[in-house]
């Protein structure tokens, strides 16, 4: 099987750390590029933390890009009280000798697209969407050539992680979200609905520690450091693990169930602000525009994971 040609756009993030490790851990994709953005740290850590992650992973040769170093119109929000201030804190990993790539992100994001064949690449969005929009906004051209984009962000039923109404990583530039929700482009959407019901249990933890890698090791412990803020602020017994599921998703779409529904960005309203308005009972004659997912198997979710990641 041929396979799947992905771009990874992140602000690495423990739990983007992860998703990139599923990511490399599965033949079934071939990550074209790593490109960075500003968001759970900001960029020059970012940029940093992705090359970590691929060195830990043996994988050196996959090409980092940094991007946009702040959202669109706003100033940056970042996330140090849930990361730590370098993103990956948990576990002291050595510095990355790996060079970050010479092209801007937005760059290698726009000549991908026009380099392969309409439809051959999908764009994995884990952090702030502004790289994707700015090459959107800066090469609209390319965005009927993209055969997807799987983010994660947003939320329904769950409400927001950042305020009452909004997750971080749309909260943190709305606009480029709104960009690229109503860009047309086939969306897929792993909301908090879906990442708050795969938690890092102790069991879980401890099945990854149990691998006796490098690599079991770290996620272990960036799992052990990341999970004291959320299992302090909703009393759960772990953390969500967010961004993995994006990566999931490709590997076994069927672990996933959602509906095709409308969403729509608020951007103006400073109390709602970053809001994915979800219409899940379509309530609205406005088109649907993505699949939004509401349920996983995360039993399912959790075996793929440590299976792949024990690969590494």
């Amino acid at each position: 099987m041929t396979p799947r040609k992905i771009i990874i756009d992140t602000d690495p993030g423990q739990d983007d750390a992860v998703a990139i490790l599923l990511a490399l851990a599965s033949p079934e994709l071939e990550v074209l590029g790593i490109t960075c953005v500003a968001g759970n740290v900001p960029l020059p850590l970012t940029s940093r933390n992705a090359r970590v992650v691929c060195e830990l992973a043996g994988r050196a040769a996959v090409p980092v890009f940094a991007g946009c170093e702040r959202p669109l119109s706003r100033d940056l929000v970042t996330a140090e009280y849930v990361h730590g201030k370098s993103g990956l804190d948990g576990i002291e990993l050595p510095e990355p000798t790996m060079p970050l790539q010479p092209v801007h992100a937005v760059d290698f994001i726009i000549e991908t697209l026009r380099g392969l064949p309409e439809g051959a690449v999908t764009l994995c969005a884990l952090g702030p969407l502004t790289n994707i929009a700015t090459a959107f906004r800066r090469a609209p051209e390319i965005v009927p050539r993209v055969a997807e984009i799987v983010l994660m962000g947003g939320g329904c039923f769950e409400g927001g992680n950042t305020t009452p109404a909004a997750e971080f990583n749309i909260y943190v530039d709305p606009e480029a979200a709104d960009i690229v929700f109503r860009s047309g482009v086939p969306l897929v959407v792993m909301p908090l609905d879906v990442t708050h019901q795969v938690l890092t249990t102790r069991a879980r933890i401890e099945g990854l520690r149990a691998l006796g890698t490098p690599v079991g090791h770290a996620v272990a412990s960036w799992t052990d450091f990341f999970e004291r803020f959320d299992m302090a602020k909703y009393g759960s017994d772990g953390a969500p693990l967010h961004d993995p599921c994006v990566i999931a998703y490709l590997l076994a779409p069927g672990l996933f169930k959602g509906r095709h529904i409308n969403v729509e960005i608020e951007t103006l309203s400073p109390l709602t602000r970053g809001m994915t308005v979800a219409d899940w009972w379509r309530v609205t004659p406005r088109a649907p525009n993505a699949m939004f997912m509401r349920e996983v198997d995360a039993a399912g979710f959790f075996a793929l994971l440590t299976g792949r990641i024990g690969r590494l």
